[in-house]
């Protein structure tokens, strides 16, 4: 059969290998393949054979044959388009995920397109299961996105819609209950601030009665806060747990001189969680979302161990204090030894001399030797109590001292320098490692504010570090890394003997 084995293709996604058989009366031929408008290189056929031709990539193809005859004559054969389509519709979903409430419904179609290089628009074209979805139940729906081109090309898409419960009337009632409780405050403010008003202009025409016991609002609210410590105490001390727990919070009794159990630093720590937890539900209701359950451990937790920063930063304050009084505490002792009086004497001296905590943890000495201790055991306890190298170095003088006696003025003079000269070194310590010091700080915040910086500029960018193992991984290796580094410096810039 002379002629093109295949003369026109609409379309098609496969490859097409068109025969050309020339007549006898062919001497011989060429053909160029034109793509796309776009001409080939020619390719010669010296003799009467068949050739067969494969067309193999996308595109709009033509074949244009010259013959040449025996008696010399050309004619030329142009063949129909061939049209291959091998690159499947691209199907535009935007979001891969959703999140919806069972009350709102979901239209599939929202926002979904679909193109083809060859067929343009095929958005009418796309199919879905939406039939066999419930967007009324709770779950994950799994939405399938289909098309195919003319070609047989066909694509997939596959959007993931969770369906949650519809807590909007809770919600609603929630922040309702808000609302009121905000303005019956309000209300009660007023009314209270008004008969402050009206005791006060009435207070000069009446006369107190002296068996009046009443107690202000407020003072009968911290009673009542006591009261509920109290119960959480009675109930929690049974624990053994909480029990050996509590003991770490002596320090803080005996140094802020607190009236309270340490069974009571354990309620509180449990209150305050409670508190940081309702004022999160309050944010969450306010921003219209339920708060999980799981979501409330993490406002306990830091509820919890404001009160430990709060008491170990104060604490830290009151051994600081301390420390920095220490040189002028013994210097005082120095004068009144050198005036002849004795370690009472010069205990008490210290007292009325000087003021603050260094004051006080001397006051706690005078107290314990007027009460029958024994010089030695009063100051081992003052120095067990704040745990300074200084305090030590007096214990340890004054205990020798009372062993073995001794020139106790010469004695003091020696402590007295050596405190001195230690604080010298370690100011000039620490102006000489101030710059590194504030390398090492800015070191440290400058990831953290990275951090906080790229997420106010886009919510997203380190949610795949959270959604991927690899990246749950990759957040554990770079925290170990940051710790390692934060240790490190700081074992590099602590100078053993002086901090």
């Amino acid at each position: 059969m002379e002629g093109l084995s295949i003369n026109y293709i609409d379309s098609t996604n496969e490859d097409v290998v068109v025969t050309y058989t020339p007549s006898s009366l062919v001497s011989s031929y060429s053909y160029v393949i034109v793509k796309d408008n776009v001409y080939g290189e020619p390719t010669y056929i010296a003799t009467n054979t068949p050739v067969n031709i494969t067309l193999n990539q996308t595109g709009t193809y033509r074949i244009e044959i010259t013959n040449v005859g025996y008696n010399g004559i050309t004619s030329n054969i142009v063949s129909g388009e061939y049209k291959i389509d091998k690159e499947v519709p691209i199907i535009n979903i935007g979001e891969k995920t959703y999140q919806i409430t069972s009350k709102e419904g979901f239209d599939v179609m929202s926002g979904i397109t679909a193109t083809d290089n060859i067929d343009g628009d095929l958005t009418s074209a796309i199919t879905t299961n939406k039939d066999t979805l419930d967007f009324s139940s709770e779950g994950i729906k799994k939405i399938q996105y289909r098309v195919s081109d003319k070609a047989g090309n066909t694509a997939y898409e596959l959007v993931y819609v969770t369906v949650k419960k519809d807590n909007t009337d809770i919600i609603k009632l929630g922040q309702f209950g808000i609302i009121l409780v905000f303005l019956f405050g309000i209300i009660f403010l007023i009314k209270y601030i008004r008969s402050i008003k009206l005791e006060k202009r009435f207070s000069k025409y009446t006369i107190n009665s002296s068996k009046n016991k009443s107690i202000s609002l407020f003072d009968n609210l911290y009673n009542q806060y006591k009261d509920f410590l109290g119960k959480i105490s009675r109930v929690i001390g049974k624990l053994d747990i909480v029990k050996k727990s509590a003991k770490r919070y002596d320090k803080y009794i005996e140094a802020f001189e607190i009236d309270e159990s340490n069974i009571n630093f354990i309620s509180k720590k449990i209150v305050v969680g409670f508190l940081y937890v309702m004022f999160a539900i309050v944010v969450k209701l306010i921003q219209g979302v339920l708060a999980k359950p799981f979501e409330m451990l993490i406002p306990f937790l830091l509820g919890y161990i404001t009160l430990d920063i709060i008491y170990m930063y104060k604490y830290i304050r009151y051994k600081k204090k301390i420390e920095n009084d220490m040189l002028e505490a013994i210097t005082v002792m120095n004068n009144a030894f050198k005036a002849g009086m004795s370690i009472t004497q010069a205990v008490n001296l210290v007292v009325k001399e000087l003021d603050g905590p260094i004051s006080k943890e001397f006051k706690k000495i005078g107290m314990e030797i007027s009460l029958g201790l024994d010089m030695e055991t009063a100051f081992r306890r003052f120095s067990n109590r704040i745990n300074l190298s200084e305090a030590i170095y007096l214990t340890a003088s004054i205990s020798v001292l009372n062993k073995t006696g001794g020139n106790i003025i010469k004695v003091f003079n020696s402590i007295e320098k050596t405190i001195f000269n230690r604080k010298k070194l370690e100011n000039e310590f620490k102006a000489l490692t101030s710059s590194s010091k504030l390398i090492m700080y800015v070191l440290m915040i400058v990831p953290i504010a990275f951090v906080v910086f790229i997420s106010l500029i886009n919510k997203d960018y380190f949610k795949v570090l959270f959604n991927n193992p690899l990246g749950i991984a990759l957040l554990f290796i770079i925290l170990i890394i940051y710790i390692t580094y934060i240790v490190v410096v700081r074992k590099v810039m602590k100078v053993r003997g002086i901090k």
